[in-house]
């Protein structure tokens, strides 16, 4: 517990230091119009709700009701989003305004020049947090053929996916019916879940028994199929596993199935589980892919794309989520540098297997989308 109180703390440092360099531009702006305005109010405010953003983070370890647990969650999840836009759009009008102000341009001695700018930037932010809360609730379809050589045909199987519902997150349990009548309408034969089924903390869904209700509707001719993420660990995982099952999910953890004696499909467990599987741990593929029929084609749901190095000939198609690619520009720049690929279709080789890593059908923390899309997947591999 000591831990997670330091790293609470250092949460809290970062975006208090944060949260006092927006205030102050705050201020500035704010004071040019109503010079009564005083720095410590503005800054109590902001440091307040920073506050409330770490709470909300790590309120799935906090001794408080579920109740208080919830609206923390909803504040903090929907200022997250606020609050980082207004961060990037002071910190780009500062950078842009910094040439005019060394050299002396006549407009920036104006009194109202920081007034004026400081209006700019509240009301961009609000445009693009609008623009990005209604965005996110928007779903993309996505469609992919995959050339697989040399292996049984599976042309006629219509393969859909998705990542990252994080189930538990703010806004997932109204989205759920949509996503659910969205695949669907896709008539898949069978459905993948790349990992994040849940959002850590398995309480923090507000009436698990509906959403199992509404999972149980999904109509795939070979099932419903779903590997771990980093977000389905934790105390809580006994209960994310029971959930699954009774929506008629089947999780695949280091474990692989045979679908129409045509097909494999592997699940592997995340590296960095969030909490841990208890006694449960990623090992080798090898450790568990014995396949008598070399023929069939195997796909392989690893969430997190960073292990893809770690496969060759033994796997056809490598199926991801967890970049969300980015989900608010330009943090779409950051995982694009971090990651070979970060979304959409890659192959490193032709000794490598095909790699799609999807953006996800949900969001992580803040209910928002900006330069990226929800989105399902559909696939279909073609036998040349």
């Amino acid at each position: 517990m000591g831990g997670f109180i330091g790293v609470l703390l250092m949460l809290f440092c970062i975006l208090g230091g944060a949260s006092g360099y927006v205030a102050y531009r705050a201020f500035r702006g704010i004071s040019s119009f109503l010079p009564c305005v005083r720095f410590l109010p503005v800054l109590t405010v902001f440091l307040v709700m920073a506050l409330v953003m770490v709470l909300g983070f790590g309120r799935s370890m906090l001794s408080f009701s579920s109740s208080i647990k919830h609206i923390l969650g909803v504040i903090s999840a929907y200022y997250m989003g606020i609050f980082l836009v207004l961060l990037a759009i002071t910190a780009a009008v500062d950078i842009l305004t910094v040439l005019p102000k060394i050299l002396k341009a006549p407009f920036t001695s104006h009194l109202f020049f920081e007034g004026i700018c400081t209006v700019c930037v509240f009301a961009l932010t609000g445009i693009i947090c609008a623009y990005g809360f209604i965005h996110a609730h928007g779903v993309e379809h996505i469609s992919y053929n995959v050339s697989i050589e040399g292996k049984t045909d599976v042309s006629d199987m219509n393969i859909v996916m998705i990542s990252d519902l994080h189930l538990g997150a703010v806004g997932s349990e109204s989205r759920l019916p949509a996503i659910v009548d969205e695949i669907n309408a896709l008539n898949p034969d069978i459905v993948c879940i790349a990992g994040d089924f849940f959002d850590t903390d398995y309480t923090a869904i507000q009436d698990p028994d509906r959403a199992i209700e509404i999972l149980k509707g999904l109509k795939a001719s070979y099932g419903v199929y779903a590997c771990f993420g980093n977000h389905d660990a934790g105390d809580t995982v006994g209960d994310m596993e029971s959930f699954l099952q009774k929506a008629g999910v089947r999780l695949l953890k280091e474990e692989y199935t045979v679908i129409d004696d045509r097909l494999v499909l592997a699940g592997r467990l995340d590296p960095s589980p969030i909490g841990g599987y208890g006694t449960q741990k990623r090992g080798a593929l090898s450790d568990f892919l014995d396949i008598d029929n070399e023929k069939m084609p195997v796909i392989v749901l690893d969430h997190n794309p960073a292990k893809i190095s770690e496969y060759g000939k033994e796997a056809d198609l490598i199926m991801c989520g967890h970049t969300h690619k980015g989900q608010i520009f330009p943090a779409s720049l950051i995982t694009d540098a971090i990651y070979d690929v970060d979304y959409g279709y890659y192959r490193k080789n032709s000794e490598s297997p095909h790699v799609i890593v999807t953006s996800g059908v949900g969001f992580w923390g803040m209910p928002m989308r900006i330069g990226t899309n929800c989105e399902i997947v559909t696939i279909q591999l073609i036998n040349n």
